[in-house]
């Protein structure tokens, strides 16, 4: 699992593959947080009912949750933490491949300082690359700015799950649901020049994904032109239930 939301136990139950198999079994293995925010590890608290599995993060993620003793309740001789060290491939899952690397982002709110810096590079936000024998494919919810580092990675992969967490820069500003830009909180937009959209033309990859959508992005209405625009750009929307197989 990448990734642990809020809403994890709505997506458990909608995802026949981890049914439970006992009183309190779930076939999952191991569940990797890629930073700390709250939308990426309220749902840990949801599988502390004595759930075993292993807990990847970079050693800065796990000192962040570590400062917090509610993440006490994932009982340690049942919940193994492991640190995983960035550009060190381990094996996530049986036959798969991840590798953790820094991608421009930014610390938590709840850790926010006077003086805070959106394009950090380190281990508070990183990306995950997936590869199996023949495919290679990345999954990054969170990031401020293509740089070429994160272009010349990603140039021929297969498969992008990329944060698509807002259409404009300033759209929960405009629609009065905060006084914070998708900059200032650490993501690209979709559209405009220094957008994603934008930002990705001539990189070949194979299949492009947006992810971590906020509810006020207009992608996520079916019918919506901006919909429409990213879908001709060569984007998929991502979708609750959408299955890929690599």
């Amino acid at each position: 699992m990448l990734n642990a939301s809020p809403d994890i136990r709505l997506q458990l139950s909608q995802a026949q593959s981890l049914f439970p198999t006992g009183l309190r079994q779930l076939p999952l293995t191991s569940v990797l947080v890629t930073n700390g925010d709250i939308d990426h590890v309220a749902g840990l608290l949801t599988l502390r009912e004595m759930q075993p599995f292993t807990l990847f993060a970079t050693q800065g993620i796990h000192d962040v949750l570590a400062q917090n003793p509610i993440f006490d309740a994932l009982n340690a001789s049942v919940v193994a933490r492991e640190a995983i060290a960035l550009e060190m491939p381990f094996e996530l899952a049986p036959g798969l491949t991840a590798t953790l690397f820094p991608v421009p982002g930014k610390v938590p709110l709840y850790l926010e300082g006077e003086s805070v810096k959106t394009d950090m590079i380190g281990d508070q936000t990183v990306g995950v690359e997936l590869k199996t024998d023949s495919q290679r494919a990345y999954y990054i919810p969170g990031c401020a700015l293509l740089n070429d580092d994160l272009r010349t990675r990603l140039q021929g992969a297969d498969l992008l799950f990329f944060d698509g967490t807002l259409w404009e820069d300033d759209e929960m500003v405009r629609a009065g649901l905060g006084q914070k830009t998708g900059k200032r909180m650490g993501h690209m937009s979709m559209n405009g020049p220094d957008g994603s959209i934008a930002a990705f033309v001539g990189l070949d990859i194979g299949r492009r994904v947006f992810v971590h959508m906020n509810n006020t992005n207009p992608v996520l209405r079916p019918d919506s032109s901006e919909k429409a625009q990213a879908e001709t750009a060569g984007w998929t929307i991502g979708q609750d239930g959408m299955e890929i197989s690599l």
